[in-house]
């Protein structure tokens, strides 16, 4: 078996596409164990049964179409119209634009490339310095992770629910839960490039451009509420918000501002839809994976082996941390949440850590893991868009890194910031 786990290991850092090593090693165990591989179709058709899997493609497609759009546009001018004023005040506005934008698309390489082009030169014409700008740029693509409706809070939440720990875990907790860490992480930044900016020259507020502002971003400014407000008064289901939101999107996009054509429509579907099927087949094949792994008491066996080694919750945290950081490098967030999961979740709970505040840890980490050198996805996104040398985003997003690292220290050792909302 363990000669099979290296061959997997190698095949996975040749290339060979992820959905396949986790099929290949499931079904592998399956047989070992004399199990029928039936089980593994079994899992896709499992998956039809969850209702909640419904809000992916269609939070995914309703990001995809305000990306196409100038949904980020009118957001970024509405922002830098009521927060330009004060002392870095336009980084500000890009923090928050990007966070914004990352929580809809779900995608940080999708808010890199659509609000890089509108907020790099906008920072570069403010004065800001190159690699400050990149640095923020780079780094603000990822922030909204954990800004609900933000996909990684959704799969979390039903790879939890179907590893059968009895756990009671739902996506509205995860929504809650990821407010106070994701405000955390903007307020840290915030506070860094006021205090770096404070005696910048400041635009002065313009009341007339403010109401321009708020007139021209008009019928997007409910969506928040129409999405949130929906689901935490018991109006929505997550499912049905989803839908709401896509209706919502799709006439605000193509009847009142007419900015996307039915000409469009095909191609936005299949380039959000490719996205969502590679989402759904890794998730199917690992629902799969996960049942052979909890069958096979492999989550019980890590658990006794860390155990053995680590006796004290916050030496776990710390090596989880250190561990989620170095992952995120390495894989997409959601190839991680779905092969990762369900191996540390047993290990986590069996350390008294809330399942929740787990989650919260994870994504928190997995989001830094975008700009993390050496391999940190971001970092190769941000230098194709801008055309810059990787190293340069290296020295760039350095300071960043660290200030989201105390924030991470911070969610990871007090649960309260994770747990107050939810109420856990």
């Amino acid at each position: 078996m363990m000669l099979a786990t290296l061959l997997f290991i190698v095949l996975a850092l040749l290339g060979t596409p992820l959905f396949a090593v986790i099929a290949a090693s499931a079904m592998l165990g399956f047989y070992t164990q004399e199990v029928d591989l039936s089980v593994v179709t079994i899992e896709f058709y499992r998956l039809a049964e969850m209702p909640i899997l419904l809000a992916i493609p269609l939070f995914t497609f309703a990001g995809y179409l305000l990306s196409e759009s100038r949904a980020a546009e009118r957001l970024v001018h509405l922002s830098s119209s009521f927060l330009g004023w004060m002392p870095g005040g336009l980084a500000i506005v890009s923090l928050l634009a990007c966070a914004l934008f990352t929580a809809f698309t779900g995608a940080s390489g999708v808010t890199i490339v659509a609000l890089g082009a509108l907020l790099y030169p906008a920072l570069m014409q403010g004065g800001y310095r190159e690699n400050f700008s990149l640095g923020l740029i780079t780094t603000s693509g990822s922030l909204g992770l954990l800004f609900a409706p933000s996909l990684p809070l959704i799969l979390y939440a039903i790879v939890a629910q179907q590893m059968g720990l009895g756990l009671s875990l739902s996506v509205d907790e995860m929504f809650l839960a990821g407010i106070i860490p994701g405000i955390l992480m903007l307020a840290l930044l915030s506070i860094w490039v006021f205090w770096n900016h404070r005696h910048d020259q400041r635009a002065s507020f313009s009341g007339r451009e403010a109401v321009t502002a708020l007139w021209n971003a008009r019928w997007e400014i409910p969506l928040p509420f129409i999405v949130l407000g929906g689901v935490y008064s018991g109006f929505f289901a997550i499912s049905e918000a989803a839908a709401v939101t896509v209706i919502y999107v799709l006439f605000v996009e193509m009847v009142l501002y007419r900015e996307i054509s039915i000409r469009q429509l095909p191609n936005i579907m299949r380039s959000s839809m490719v996205l969502v099927g590679a989402i759904l087949l890794i998730l199917g094949v690992s629902l799969a994976s996960t049942n052979y792994m909890i069958d096979a008491q492999i989550p019980t066996a890590l658990f006794e082996i860390v155990r053995e080694y680590v006796d004290s919750k916050i030496a776990f945290l710390i090596l989880l941390n250190i561990f989620l950081l170095i992952l995120g490098t390495m894989l997409d967030i959601f190839s991680a949440l779905v092969i990762m999961v369900p191996l540390l979740l047993p290990i986590a709970i069996g350390y008294g850590i809330d399942p929740v505040h787990l989650g919260i840890i994870f994504l928190a980490n997995m989001q830094i893991g975008y700009f993390t050198p050496p391999v940190g996805m971001n970092l190769f996104i941000a230098s194709y868009r801008f055309e810059k040398p990787v190293m340069q985003l290296y020295r760039a997003t350095w300071p960043f890194f660290l200030i989201l690292m105390l924030a991470v220290l911070i969610i990871t050792y007090i649960p309260a910031i994770s747990l107050w909302l939810p109420g856990r």
